[in-house]
């Protein structure tokens, strides 16, 4: 093939026209990665069955693999449909052979991101259950709103 700078200015402008577009449209994405209706997931998923679009987020992984990697990672753990699954596993797969380091530097950085999750979800729990035990020792009289635990 017979390469000019014609051909690379137009192939730099398809990849930025493209990662523009995918920043856009990222939240859209993930969310659909995600979706509990397996065919939404999985027409999501088979972005990655075409070769050119496989060929522009290859270029732009970078940016785009830090932004869905959170979805591939809930899927994996746990989508219903079997077929989502191993569209997940398929396309974590091809994210791995494209760069392993960004990879795990995304896993890595997935598994932070949970860990403050989690931490930040036992203080608000940690905190209502001190407000309870605080309202529970404070006698009932007239009017005083009372605090009623949840029954879950």
């Amino acid at each position: 093939a017979i390469f000019s700078p014609s051909s690379f200015i137009c192939v730099s402008f398809e990849n930025h026209f493209f990662l523009l577009t995918w920043l856009l449209i990222d939240k859209i994405i993930t969310f659909c990665i995600q979706h509990g209706f397996f065919q939404v997931a999985e027409r999501t998923l088979f972005l990655w069955n075409n070769d050119h679009i496989v060929n522009l987020i290859a270029h732009n992984r970078q940016v785009i693999l830090p932004i869905i990697f959170p979805a591939l990672e809930k899927n994996s753990q746990g989508h219903w449909s079997q077929a989502v699954l191993n569209l997940t596993h398929n396309v974590r797969k091809m994210f791995v052979e494209m760069d392993e380091k960004l990879f795990l530097a995304s896993h890595s950085q997935f598994k932070e991101e949970e860990a403050m999750l989690n931490t930040a979800a036992e203080k608000r729990k940690e905190a209502w259950k001190q407000l309870e035990h605080a309202a529970s020792l404070q006698p009932v009289t007239g009017n005083t709103p009372v605090l009623v635990s949840p029954i879950w």
